[in-house]
């Protein structure tokens, strides 16, 4: 492999799957759909299936006030399963080699709700609070702290394609040579704005999400974190291409032709030096809406075909919005290097095809690939049109 190739070497996972890799995993694996629970609270009047993380974050009062937050915690808690890995790179190249890009969308904006229900309530702001929790750089400053790097860091907030995108630019940067390693990935936490504002969009599946079904009507949110330390160095999974394009076609709603996702598609497969035939897997950016799920299909079928096996995993993790990226790009990670018994993520949904969609192969539940996985396929399509693809190979 030339060294221009670059590595996913570590990963560190937590959503409503599971607190670490090990419990994500089995989740991911499971012969019956977990994740996802019935929140009553968090918008008044409705009863919710939403992927929260339940599992205790890290006490961070210990830092500045800006620093702290439920986003943050997450990313602590997929930052601690890497640690040791971190600090040996921190060690190995120093500091100032070691760069950090965070993908988000809601940073601290829980913390903002709280504060201002306290303020209406008592006329004063908490004293654990701080404007710049809300702010997106918040994110990247948090694990640059964290891990005592010098280097570059900074947040990318561009939707869903978010933390996507970050694995990107992490990979940009060490093919460039401007550093030896990256901490790369995506967090983003459970709040009432979002779930509020999908909402109102009426994009919101109060039961489990049903991607690709006829009778789909809607996401679920989600919370979670994943972090990758990316190095040149041989891994046990490579990045080995990426896509990234622009609908500039509507503020919410995707290209209904899939021209943009398609671009972004075969962007990946060039990028990465693959046939469409080479890919063993595609995780499905599958959010259960209308217009997503209809765009999606016909771009794997133009692309790829309607044989290549296929599934959302979002049923299991809800949208995790800016950290989803990162979470399904761990969720491939899994697949082609913790996965033995060459199981595939399955599709979860009600099996009632929605026959105005291309039939495309989704997983059905205990199905194994039929040749050892080398190439999967991560899809990221966000509002705005902003579309992000990642090829990822077994090292």
């Amino acid at each position: 492999m030339s060294s221009s190739a670059v590595y996913l070497n570590e990963l560190g996972v937590i959503c409503a799957l599971g607190a670490d890799r090990a419990q994500v995993r089995d989740g991911l694996f499971a012969a019956q759909p977990g994740g996802l629970r019935d929140n009553a609270a968090i918008l008044p009047g409705r009863t919710l299936a939403l992927g929260e993380v339940h599992a205790p974050l890290s006490d961070l009062s210990a830092l500045p006030v800006a620093l702290r937050g439920r986003n943050n915690g997450l990313l602590d808690a997929a930052l601690e399963q890497i640690r040791e890995g971190v600090a040996a790179a921190v060690a190995r190249f120093g500091a100032a080699r070691v760069a950090v890009i965070i993908g988000t969308s809601t940073s601290g904006i829980g913390e903002s709700e709280n504060a201002l229900r306290t303020h209406h309530r008592d006329g004063v702001w908490p004293v654990d609070f701080h404007y710049a929790q809300q702010e997106m750089g918040t994110a990247a400053r948090f694990v640059r702290e964290r891990i005592g790097s010098t280097g570059p860091a900074w947040t990318i907030s561009t939707a869903c394609s978010s933390s996507a995108k970050a694995l990107m630019s992490a990979a940009r940067l060490l093919q460039a040579g401007a550093v030896d390693a990256v901490v790369a990935g995506g967090a983003d936490s459970m709040c009432r704005f979002t779930v509020a504002g999908f909402s109102a969009l009426e994009s919101v599946s109060a039961a489990r999400c049903n991607p690709f079904s006829v009778n789909r009507n809607g996401i679920n949110i989600g919370e979670g974190a994943a972090l990758f330390l990316m190095t040149r160095e041989p891994g046990p999974v490579r990045l080995s291409g990426w896509g990234e394009s622009s609908d500039a076609h509507h503020m919410s709603a995707p290209d209904p032709q899939a021209r943009g996702a398609i671009d972004a598609m075969q962007q990946a497969l060039d990028r990465a030096g693959l046939t469409a035939a080479q890919i063993d897997y595609v995780n499905l950016h599958g959010t259960a809406t209308g217009h997503n799920d209809a765009m999606e299909s016909q771009a794997v079928a133009a692309v790829l075909g309607t044989q290549v096996p296929a599934s959302s995993t979002k049923p299991l993790t809800g949208h995790t919005l800016g950290a989803s990226g990162a979470i399904e790009a761990a969720l491939c990670w899994m697949t082609l290097a913790d996965n033995p018994d060459q199981q595939l993520p399955t599709h979860w949904w009600d099996g009632q095809a929605d026959d105005a969609l291309p039939a495309l192969a989704l997983v059905a539940p205990g199905t194994r690939a039929v040749q050892p996985l080398r190439h999967v396929l991560s899809h990221s399509f966000a509002f705005g049109g902003s579309n992000a693809v990642l090829a990822l190979a077994k090292g």
